[in-house]
């Protein structure tokens, strides 16, 4: 199941209170990433934080994991975890319009 997490700052969130973290959160990335976890992972472009594309057996198995994150562990940040599917779209480009 591909997912797509987005990190959520939580009270007391900030650069400061982020800053001691941030090695052992880009360390833990690199393994949740040779893992298979982490498929893509991305800075957002509207405001401080992380996009994931992860692959994960359910939603909770995917919350589970991102729980393990420092940032996380400490209580600076949480994730919204969408589940995502393939996008089936593509076939009314090979439907009959008479049908």
């Amino acid at each position: 199941m591909k997912l797509l997490c987005l990190d959520i700052p939580l009270s007391g969130a900030s650069p400061q209170t982020y800053q001691p973290h941030l090695l052992d959160e880009i360390r833990h990335g690199w393994q949740l990433y040779k893992s298979g976890f982490v498929r893509d992972i991305y800075f957002r472009q509207d405001r401080a934080g992380v996009a994931i594309i992860a692959e994960s057996d359910s939603v909770e198995t995917a919350r589970q994991a991102l729980a393990t994150f420092p940032l996380a562990q400490v209580g600076l940040i949480d994730w919204e975890i969408i589940p995502l599917g393939p996008f089936v779209g593509w076939e009314s480009l090979f439907a009959s319009r008479d049908a």
